[in-house]
Formats: C-alpha cells, structure tokens, sequence
C-alpha cells in the first residue's frame, strides 16, 4: 500500500475542503492552497511520482503562485481605495 501522501484523491480532497473553507471564510486565505492541492492531485493523478518533499514543494509553489494570480486578478484597480459609505449599524 502506497503511502498517504502519493495518493491523488488525497490531495483533492485536501483541495476540496480547503476550498469549503474558503466559502466560509472569504478573503482569498484558503483558496490559493486549494488551487496548489488540487494541482498536485492533478499531477499524481497524471502519473507524476515523488516522495513527500518533492510533492510538498510542489504544492507550496503552486499555491504561492496561485495566490499572486489570485491577487492580482481580484485587487483594486492601482492607486483606488475601498472606502465605505454608509455603517450597517445607522
């Protein structure tokens, strides 16, 4: 039996529930490490092999990546501040 690690659901299902955590709590934390798991579940499921440290670079490169892409795709336009307008509370 393979290791933990080496298995492609395994690092799917990391991504699935790293990205239900990103529902609950939104900003972007979760979701860039999500996308990094997923891409690993990808890769073994592609037949990719590597031992732990290999596959945890993997996944923390993909995930810096995906996180910058994220960021830069959902950032406000250069120079612009969110300001708000109006409380919830009056």
């Amino acid at each position: 039996m393979s290791a933990l690690w080496s298995l492609w659901w395994v690092w799917m299902a990391a991504g699935l529930i790293l990205a239900i955590a990103e529902i609950l709590a939104p900003g972007f934390i979760f979701l860039g490490f999500a996308i990094g798991a997923a891409g690993v579940g990808v890769l073994l499921l592609l037949g990719v092999s590597a031992g732990p440290a290999p596959l945890l670079l993997i996944f923390a490169v993909l995930s810096l990546l995906a996180w910058l892409a994220l960021r830069r795709v959902f950032a406000l336009p250069k120079g612009q501040v969110k300001r708000v307008h109006h409380d919830i509370n009056d």
